[in-house]
């Protein structure tokens, strides 16, 4: 009898801990499918800094390194300077890539740095207390918006891929979402053509993956899905942002 499915080797034996309905299970194995059919072998590393995404070591079957709070562009710049023949990407969740980390990213861009990072946006600090981040939607409720935030008093949410797709050194830029099965393999293929850019030699590549977070939302894992529908899609509309590659550069 033919294989149909199976688990790739680039995940580990390591249940997840992630909540009920939270999306990092399908993001990562999205990823480790990837890098599977890179055809890197051991020649891949990680980076994850603090957040939903600080276990990541336990599951990703490759090298990881852990980073400080919004420092994963950094340390996977000295990796990948070390390294250049190694696959680098980091995981970070939009608490850590658009608040503290905000200048390693955008500077990681500018630097054009030959490296992968996939952009987890959840519209909230998922682990550590559910509080509101620079992505949170006006009107959103959170442990430190519980009234819904005020665009007068907090700005507006910030749209990362918007942003860097702005930036000169930066070579592809795309956000997707996981909600439904057509999105899902939308994302593994953005994901895996930014592994390619990577390996091909080009420049920063960021892979934003709307994603939700029902335990902090205060929704069911379905009603989470269908929020995330009707409202961050709607503020955060999928597609290509930036692509050099497609445009011969």
């Amino acid at each position: 009898m033919s294989v149909l499915f199976e688990k790739t080797s680039y995940l580990t034996e390591k249940p997840f801990h992630y909540c009920p309905g939270c999306n990092h299970g399908i993001i990562h194995r999205l990823v480790a499918e990837c890098l599977e059919e890179s055809g890197m072998g051991e020649k891949i590393a990680g980076v994850a800094p603090v957040g939903c995404s600080v276990f990541a070591y336990d599951y990703f079957n490759c090298d990881m390194l852990e980073a400080a709070h919004g420092r994963a562009p950094a340390v996977a710049t000295g990796v990948k300077r070390a390294k250049p023949d190694t696959l680098v990407f980091t995981y970070q969740g939009d608490g850590d890539l658009a608040s503290i980390g905000t200048a390693e990213i955008v500077h990681a861009a500018h630097r054009g740095e030959k490296i992968v990072t996939i952009f987890v946006n959840n519209a909230i600090y998922g682990m550590t207390g559910g509080q509101m981040a620079p992505t949170t939607l006006v009107g959103q409720r959170t442990t430190t918006s519980p009234f819904g935030r005020d665009e007068a008093w907090c700005g507006a949410p910030i749209r990362i891929s918007e942003m860097l797709s702005q930036v000169p050194g930066a070579y592809y830029i795309e956000r997707c979402a996981v909600d439904t099965n057509a999105n899902i393999i939308k994302t593994k293929k953005a994901i895996k053509k930014a592994f390619e850019y990577e390996k091909a030699g080009k420049g920063f590549c960021l892979i934003e993956v709307l994603s939700t977070c029902p335990t902090n939302w205060g929704l069911s894992p379905v009603e989470a899905m269908k929020w995330l529908e009707e409202n961050m899609i709607p503020y955060y509309p999928l597609g290509v942002y930036k692509d050099k590659g497609a445009e011969g550069k």
